[in-house]
């Protein structure tokens, strides 16, 4: 019997669930994609150039409101559930609908996911969206180039535009940007590099991605995105967590699975979190994985015209994943606010447009701060015309793509950098340098 599938998912580990075990498999029938967490999705077609010989027609991606209509429509004998940064009370509400629906509940692991690659390959992974692993990525390739290493990142899955054009992306300047016609989402885990003069790799089919960069590094570097598990198989597993979300890394899925994982656990932010926060992430990361090495950093705030801040009303742009489904309730640019000595941050509510008062709606605990959401053309304006509108002296922009550059921004700004700075050790150099040395394990 052909067992028929639907894959929960939100562009990105359901697309790689489907392309590494279900495209090729002729004792399953794939009947559709839900989607969830990001805007736009619902409603495409995962394509047939992607999908194989046997979707010619491609694979409907549909609303996950619909999943337990959609198992009785077709008789659905699994839901695979393929996202990630979900705490686990959700997830298993999730279970709970699909197997009343009659349904099993499937999770895929590491095994039955991963790929192999030829080279060595480090990920950096986390416990929740947020946590600082995009600057923990940075320094690790910084570390490996100045050791003399050709080293490539490739960033887990954002493939929010033209999926078929999308299933192989290479970046190496600020105009292949430009090109693959990148979401603010995308460009801000792609342009740092950039800047660095790094390359990086993403897209759909991390098969043939995965053979692409091998081409170009003798080390590939996994840059993982929310809290979700590596693509590849890693010979050395690095997870970050977050001492402002203690107990986060044994609530959510998958992080707990990384931080279980993980061969070296960072706590950052040790800088600005409190003590006991930063006792009770230790203590869970001795509990659930005493081999781990534990190196603490903090992630240092570089602001051009700080001076600028002073006495002013200010509206802060932060990252649009970790207020929104990261649920952290303050980033980096409120802290450089206060320090800085603004006079107030500016509420963005009254002024919002378009999309974004559904975003809000959505996720209402995000309080008096503007996510940088920009999933499409139509968010990306909504988020201008926002900006624009909002009664304020000047904008602190704490995202790491340079907003004012892609939105053409009509108000003064400053923007807040950060970078990790490992504190004492071990840090990275002392865990890293072995393993680069090492010669690679068949």
């Amino acid at each position: 019997m052909v067992e028929k599938i639907i894959i929960m998912g939100a562009a990105g580990r359901d697309f790689h669930n489907f392309n590494v075990h279900f495209r090729d498999n002729p004792t399953c029938e794939v009947v559709a994609f839900t989607a969830a967490q990001i805007p736009g999705i619902e409603g495409k077609t995962y394509p047939p150039h992607l999908s194989g010989a046997l979707y010619p027609g491609g694979i409907p991606i549909l609303p996950e409101e619909d999943l337990t209509d959609l198992i009785e429509q077709h008789a659905v004998d699994a839901v695979v559930f393929s996202y990630s940064d979900l705490p686990h009370i959700e997830v298993m509400h999730k279970a709970s609908a699909v197997l009343a629906a009659g349904a099993d509940f499937r999770l895929m692991g590491p095994r039955s996911t991963q790929l192999h690659s030829r080279r060595k390959v480090i990920s950096i992974c986390a416990t929740r969206t947020g946590c600082g692993k995009s600057q923990t990525s940075r320094k690790v390739m910084s570390l490996l180039r100045e050791w003399g290493h050709a080293v490539v990142a490739v960033r887990h899955a954002m493939p929010y535009g033209n999926l078929e054009k999308q299933a192989v992306q290479r970046f190496q300047n600020i105009e292949d940007l430009k090109k693959h016609d990148c979401t603010i989402e995308e460009m801000e885990e792609y342009e740092p590099y950039l800047e660095m003069g790094g390359t990086v790799f993403a897209g759909v089919d991390y098969q043939a991605i995965l053979q692409e960069a091998e081409k170009e590094a003798d080390i590939i570097l996994w840059d993982g995105g929310n809290n979700d598990m590596p693509f590849y198989q890693a010979d050395l597993e690095i997870v970050v967590t977050d001492p402002h979300r203690a107990g986060h890394e044994l609530s959510y899925f998958p992080g707990e699975v990384n931080l279980r994982r993980a061969h070296v656990a960072i706590i950052n932010k040790v800088d600005t979190a409190d003590y006991d926060s930063i006792r009770q992430v230790r203590d869970n990361i001795a509990r659930v994985n005493p081999r781990a090495a534990v190196i603490e950093a903090a992630s240092p705030l570089f602001v051009s015209g700080s001076e600028e801040i002073r006495g002013r009303r200010v509206l802060v742009v932060e990252d649009g994943p970790t207020l929104t489904h990261g649920d952290m309730r303050y980033g980096a640019g409120v802290i450089a606010a206060r320090r800085f000595g603004a006079r107030e941050i500016v509420d963005p509510r009254p002024w919002l447009r378009g999309s974004l008062k559904g975003t809000f709606k959505t996720y209402p605990s995000i309080g008096p701060l503007l996510p940088a959401m920009g999933y499409g053309e139509q968010q990306m304006r909504d988020l201008k015309e926002t900006i624009d509108a909002a009664e304020c002296d000047l904008v602190i922009i704490a995202t790491p793509v340079d907003l004012g550059r892609i939105l053409n921004i009509g108000k003064p700004f400053v923007r807040v950098r950060y970078e990790l700075q490992e504190i004492g050790l071990p840090n990275l150099e002392t865990v890293l340098k072995p393993f680069a040395l090492s010669p690679r394990e068949s």
